[in-house]
């Protein structure tokens, strides 16, 4: 859409001044671009954080965009090129739940036109009906990465602009470990030796906790595959064929509680300090994701990315597959702008290149992902460590996995329970959940 039909689109707007300040709480939204100090034909501005109690959409833009504090900054530099590309007025606000105020918010009418978020939030979005389909053509959608392109479906219906492709990996400390171990056993024991030597304290930093973690605990379901749940025909999740006590996801369980006792696990590693652990060199190895480089890189631990192991019985380890996207809301106050940014202005290279910038996330349009790759070899490392993921699930009864499944796996790794018997619990558990619409 070229700037005049937007123009026209908003008749009565008038010119703004460029600006973009800081908002939210966080270091990554207090960084957001400064004031140009140029004149232009629109304007965005950066409003500040959203009142979880009293979430409401800036009622002076024309487009109002929610993200986190750590897309903000970069969010904010997009709209403000859009704002003076097509003279309309941009505002992004942060909110720490994007996707609970924006909830809260659209039954107020309150709700901005964008949200910003990962790609599992869409069966609840479209169950109610707070989110509109988008119109991608094909060749478009023939540019990004045919996995971001799935996770952007639900029911065979597009309602989000995929940005980003997000998976864990694994991490080595390389003074610890030169070579990437092959196998879960070959990691243990790598591991093991530089806990016994007294350089490091643990084996593996990943996030648990004692509420457990279902996320970060996947991979090791995966490599027996096991899981949450089993697909329809056509590759859809199925919310019937939930299988968190199949005979495959209880050898997971059962491997679980062995690497607890072999204090290779340890649910007193949370995300408060996992990180660290591994940044300040206590760790052998972590599984996590880009979003840790930061807090490595500024310890200056020396370290390398690379898939998974396989476990003995089984085979390799996949994490799950994320996909961070933008959607738009049924009730945009101004439908035609607000797919113009999503489907037009965000589809580009440059724009998918600027989104690199939040978290360093490998881009989900392939043209902006082999830019990237040759300037930062990382970026072709996390996306191997994702190969064979599967993405994460983006139905509704999804919302009735994570407390049951997370709190089986803590279990089973402190001890308290037995590895069958508990996830038999959390089966049912999950089932009644599911439900009761929970």
């Amino acid at each position: 859409m070229t700037k005049r039909s937007v123009a026209v689109a908003l008749a009565g707007v008038v010119a703004f001044s460029l600006s973009a300040c800081g908002g939210g709480d966080s270091s990554s939204s207090k960084s957001s671009s400064k004031s140009s100090g140029s004149s232009a034909s629109g304007s965005a501005a950066a409003t500040g954080a959203v009142n979880a109690k009293d979430p409401k959409r800036d009622a002076s833009a024309d487009l109002v965009i929610w993200t986190d504090g750590t897309a903000a900054p970069t969010v904010a530099k997009l709209a403000s090129e859009f704002a003076k590309q097509n003279g309309v007025k941009v505002s992004v606000q942060t909110a720490t739940d994007v996707r609970g105020n924006y909830n809260t918010a659209f039954k107020a009418g309150q709700a901005p036109d964008i949200i910003v978020g990962a790609h599992d939030w869409m069966g609840e979005l479209v169950a109610n009906g707070s989110v509109a389909p988008v119109q991608l053509s094909a060749q478009t959608a023939a540019g990004f990465n045919p996995v971001a392109i799935t996770a952007s479906k639900y029911n065979g219906q597009t309602y989000g602009v995929p940005y980003a492709v997000e998976n864990m990996a694994l991490v080595r400390n390389t003074a610890y470990a030169k070579d990437a171990p092959k196998t879960l056993d070959e990691l243990i024991a790598t591991g093991q030796k530089a806990v016994d030597s007294k350089k490091a304290t643990n084996v593996l930093a990943l996030e648990m906790g004692k509420v457990g973690d279902a996320y970060h605990g996947y991979p090791f379901l995966s490599g027996f595959k096991g899981g949450i749940f089993g697909t329809k025909d056509n590759g859809d999740y199925d919310a019937n064929k939930l299988m968190v006590n199949s005979p495959e996801t209880l050898k997971g369980a059962n491997l679980l509680a062995e690497l607890g006792k072999k204090k290779v696990l340890s649910t007193n590693i949370d995300k408060t300090n996992a990180d660290n652990l591994f940044a300040n060199g206590k760790a052998a190895y972590a599984i996590t994701g880009p979003w840790s480089l930061p807090t490595y890189d500024k310890a200056g631990v020396k370290y390398a990315v690379s898939a998974m192991p396989t476990v003995e019985g089984g085979g390799k380890m996949t994490p799950f597959l994320g996909v961070q996207m933008f959607y738009v809301s049924s009730k945009a106050k101004n439908a035609t702008v607000a797919q113009t940014f999503a489907t037009s202005f965000l589809t580009t290279e440059a724009a998918q290149k600027q989104l690199f910038e939040v978290g360093k996330r490998p881009p989900a349009l392939k043209a902006a992902y082999d830019a990237v790759a040759k300037t930062d070899p990382q970026v072709a490392q996390w996306a191997a460590a994702g190969e064979g993921a599967k993405p994460m699930p983006n139905i509704p009864a999804m919302n009735a996995v994570w407390q049951p499944l997370g709190q089986a796996l803590a279990d089973v790794i402190s001890g308290k329970s037995a590895p069958d018997a508990r996830f038999n619990k959390a089966q049912s558990e999950i089932q009644a959940a599911i439900k009761a619409g929970n």
